[in-house]
C-alpha cells in the first residue's frame, strides 16, 4: 500500500489499550499521596493477580508482526502515576514502533494525582506531537487519507473516582478539526481513553461531558472512535448526519486491557485491527480481534467484529 497517499486504498490501526504497565511502586513518603496509597492497595489486591507482562509482551511481538500501518494506544500505561512507572512506560512504548506510527492518549490512571500531570506531558511528548510540530490535545496526524485525532479525557479526581473530561475548548477544537478534514476527505479516527457516551457507564467512571461529545459527532461527523478504559470489548455506535462511513452511524469501539489474563472472553486480553476502506466515497469500518486464545495460552486470531 501506498501509505503516504493511501487513497482508495485500505488503511489498518491496531488497537491496544490498558496495559497498567507492572509492578505498581510502593509510594514511598515523597510520593505519598492518599489516592497512591488506596490505588497501590487496590492493585496488590486484585490487578496483580491478572496482569499478565508475558502475555502483553507476547500480543506486541503479534501486533508488530501484522505490520499495521499505524498504532493507536488509548491509556493507562501505569497504575498510580509514579515517576519510575512513567520511565517504564516511555520504554514500553518504544516497543510499539516508531511515535509517527504510534499515537497515545492518557487514560486515568496516567493522570492520577497532580503531581503526575508534568510527567505524564513529559513523557509521552513523542506520540503526541500533531502535524503542527506541537505537542497538546487535540493533536492531527494525517497518516494516508486518515486523520488520527487524539483527545485526552485524563484529569486528576479524588479517591475512588475515575472519571473523565474534555472540556470545552477541547470540545470546540476537536469541531473545528472535524471540519477541516472533512473538507479534505479523510476518514476521521478518534482515539479517547473513557467511552464517550452518555448512557451505560457506571457513576464516577465515565466520560462527565460526554453528551457535548455526542452532540459535536452529530453535527460534524466521524469515521471511526476508539477508546480504552472498560476493560472490555465492546462495540457500539452514535448517529451522525455528517459521517461517511457506509453504514451512517459511527462505529465507537472499545478493547479489552492488553494485558489481562482473564476467563470471560469480553476481557481477556487482545487488541483489535481496525480497516478503514473507500467504497465510492463512504467509508467501510471493519475490525478483527487477536489476542489469548479462548481456550489456550496462544495469541492469535480470535474472531471478526460486526462493526
Amino acid at each position: 500500500m501506498d501509505r503516504e497517499s493511501g487513497r482508495g486504498m485500505g488503511f489498518t490501526i491496531a488497537h491496544i489499550t490498558d496495559p497498567h504497565l507492572a509492578p505498581a511502586p510502593l509510594p514511598g513518603f515523597a510520593d505519598f499521596r492518599l489516592k497512591r496509597f488506596m490505588g497501590y492497595v487496590n492493585w496488590k489486591r486484585g490487578r496483580e493477580g491478572l496482569n499478565d507482562m508475558g502475555v502483553l509482551a507476547r500480543l506486541v511481538e503479534d501486533l508488530r508482526a501484522q505490520a499495521p500501518d499505524h498504532v493507536a494506544m488509548t491509556g493507562d500505561l501505569v497504575n498510580i502515576g509514579m515517576p519510575s512507572e512513567f520511565r517504564l512506560a516511555a520504554l514500553w512504548m518504544k516497543t510499539l514502533g516508531d511515535p509517527h506510527d504510534v499515537s497515545f492518549v492518557p487514560g486515568n490512571h496516567d493522570a492520577y494525582v497532580r503531581a503526575s500531570m508534568p510527567m505524564l506531558k513529559a513523557t509521552f511528548e513523542p506520540w503526541t506531537t500533531g502535524d503542527s510540530g506541537v505537542s497538546g490535545f487535540p493533536f492531527l496526524r494525517v497518516r494516508g487519507a486518515v486523520a488520527i485525532i487524539g483527545l485526552t479525557s485524563a484529569v486528576p479526581t479524588g479517591p475512588l473516582m475515575a472519571t473523565g473530561r474534555l472540556g470545552r475548548k477541547q470540545l470546540a477544537a476537536l469541531a473545528a478539526l472535524l471540519d477541516e478534514t472533512s473538507a479534505r476527505g479523510l476518514a476521521r479516527v478518534i482515539l479517547i481513553h473513557h467511552p464517550p457516551l452518555s448512557r451505560g457507564e457506571p457513576p464516577f467512571r465515565g466520560l462527565t461531558d460526554a453528551a457535548a461529545f455526542e452532540r459535536i459527532i452529530g453535527e460534524h461527523g466521524a469515521e471511526a472512535i476508539l477508546h480504552g478504559h472498560t476493560h472490555k470489548q465492546l462495540i457500539r455506535s452514535l448517529p451522525s448526519r455528517a459521517t461517511r462511513t457506509l453504514g451512517g452511524k459511527v462505529p465507537v469501539l472499545g478493547a479489552p486491557s492488553a494485558a489481562a489474563a482473564a476467563h470471560d472472553p469480553r476481557t481477556r486480553a487482545a487488541y483489535h485491527l481496525v480497516r478503514l476502506e473507500l467504497e465510492g466515497g463512504l467509508w467501510r469500518v471493519s475490525a478483527r480481534v487477536r489476542g489469548l486464545a479462548l481456550g489456550g495460552e496462544q495469541i492469535g486470531e480470535r474472531e471478526a467484529l460486526a462493526v
